[in-house]
């Protein structure tokens, strides 16, 4: 069984999978400020709820982000923690691809990146750029988006549906984990475009404006 876990934003969700990532089930809600007495909780009503032990599992998956600090961070401690307790591979997706994956409708996905920022990644885009405020309402106003609804409201996003992209990382991690592939669990950090205020030691991704 695979265990999933999406924080990069305050629309969260949680899934469990079968090994070929086949959904079992999963859940996604909305929390502003308790993602950290959250998400085990919901792991845990799920794996109850279909009669499945924590012990069972094979995988864990994690959303990278980019997105909230806060939640990232909260989502990575609590895989790397499972992963490292019972000795199982951990993957790391990146959540603006699985948002879009499992919104087939939405052509850009959007998540949070400062007070007036966003990250943004279109579906055919090459990897996620930061823009402000004014041009994701000059460019998303209307657009079939995938965002939190929080953005959805900050933004003006008329046309938003918000994230529940942990069966789809569940699913990709199922593939990746077939052919042996995962991360190493030490070395695996959450997707920063640019160091997190008050973190300058961190190494940043590539910062590209749109």
């Amino acid at each position: 069984m695979i265990v999933a876990f999406d924080g990069a934003a305050t629309d969260l969700s949680v899934a469990i999978a079968e090994p070929d990532g086949s959904l079992i089930d999963d859940a996604a809600w909305s929390s502003a400020q308790r993602q950290s007495a959250e998400l085990l909780p919901r792991l845990i009503e799920l794996l109850a709820a279909h009669g499945r032990e924590i012990g069972s599992t094979t995988g864990v998956a994690v959303g990278l982000g980019p997105g909230s600090f806060t939640g990232l961070r909260v989502a990575m401690a609590l895989a790397k923690g499972l992963a490292f307790g019972l000795g199982k591979p951990l993957v790391g997706i990146p959540s603006l691809q699985a948002w879009l994956a499992a919104e087939p409708s939405a052509s850009i996905a959007l998540s949070r990146a400062g007070a007036r920022e966003g990250y943004l990644l279109a579906r055919d885009g090459n990897g996620p750029l930061i823009a402000d405020r004014d041009r994701i309402e000059e460019r998303l106003a209307t657009e079939p988006v995938v965002a939190p609804g929080e953005l959805a409201l900050a933004f003006g996003l008329r046309n938003a549906t918000p994230p529940r992209a942990a069966a789809e990382m569940a699913r990709a991690a199922a593939e990746r984990l077939a052919n042996g592939d995962a991360d190493n669990l030490a070395r695996l950090e959450p997707l920063y475009l640019r160091a997190p205020r008050g973190l300058s030691d961190e190494t940043p991704g590539e910062v590209r404006w749109l």
